[in-house]
């Protein structure tokens, strides 16, 4: 076990991510961020994370900064990993534009994994055009 995932006392890691990101967030930004994160970490508690659904952007004109996006999937990747050194990573997918991720700083810092979750990436996206185009031809409903 590394030092990253060690909890200190009786802080859980996620606990530990939130008290540093209290302090050097700006007030508003770590109350949206707290909006967010709060009925996931429940779930997760409660082990009903399955059931949780939920977006980053809603896409109803109150979209998160991206600062603040980025910090609530690393506040939730601490609390499902226990790990501390989660980073995200902007890959760059042809067919998809920029995707961000969330993982660990070994991956992170390896171009050769990274162009592995890029491929898989593509890949996914391609079946999920292909079922689409299928569903649509089928007259079924095309928003999965």
């Amino acid at each position: 076990m590394s030092d990253s995932e060690i909890p200190h006392g009786d802080d859980r890691p996620v606990d530990m991510y939130l008290d540093l990101l209290r302090i050097r967030m700006d007030t508003e930004d770590y109350r949206l961020l707290m909006r967010v994160v709060e009925p996931v970490l429940e779930a997760i508690d409660e082990e009903r994370l399955s059931s949780l659904d939920f977006a980053l952007d809603s896409g109803a004109g109150d979209e998160l900064p991206q600062e603040v996006r980025d910090e609530v999937a690393l506040v939730i990747a601490t609390a499902v990993t226990g790990r501390l050194d989660n980073e995200v990573v902007e890959l760059d997918v042809d067919d998809t534009g920029p995707v961000r991720i969330v993982t660990d700083a070994t991956t992170a810092s390896d171009p050769d994994r990274l162009g592995e979750i890029a491929d898989y990436i593509k890949e996914r996206h391609r079946q999920t055009e292909e079922l689409r185009g299928i569903a649509e031809v089928s007259g079924l409903p095309t928003d999965f």
